[in-house]
């Protein structure tokens, strides 16, 4: 039988359920979630928030499974190298370049018959990648 994570509007509900996750866990934290699921024509930043005067920007992987390392090493270089990107698009856009900024992963694993996920925060997961770097 094939796993449901294989059907589209699966993957939509699980990963809007775990980005939802994510946003309450970082207000938990003491951060003030700015925005989420902003697109562009480079791709979508999962979170943008702030934490004290450092703006993060979180991207969200999430698993049924109970590994939560195997979702953060899927944040591999293009991925990094496109969330540079989108970042620095969204930092120019709205003039923020001398603003300090990181990139944050959370982990979020939905172990069976769990109603609430586990989460690992990875801080400062990576730094900009590509020609940008001098702004990380």
């Amino acid at each position: 039988m094939p796993s449901p994570a294989a059907k589209p509007w699966w993957r939509r509900w699980f990963g809007s359920r775990s980005e939802r996750a994510a946003a309450r866990f970082l207000r938990r934290a003491g951060m003030r979630v700015l925005a989420t699921n902003i697109t562009s024509r480079l791709g979508e930043l999962d979170i943008v928030a702030l934490d004290a005067d450092c703006i993060v920007f979180v991207e969200v992987r999430s698993t049924g499974l109970d590994d939560s390392t195997r979702p953060a090493e899927s944040v591999d270089l293009e991925k990094q190298r496109r969330l540079t990107d989108l970042a620095l698009e969204f930092l120019s856009r709205r003039r923020l370049l001398e603003q300090p900024a990181r990139f944050d992963v959370l982990a979020v694993t939905w172990p069976a018959g769990a109603r609430e996920p586990a989460i690992v925060h990875h801080r400062h997961a990576f730094e900009a990648v590509g020609r940008w770097q001098m702004f990380s």
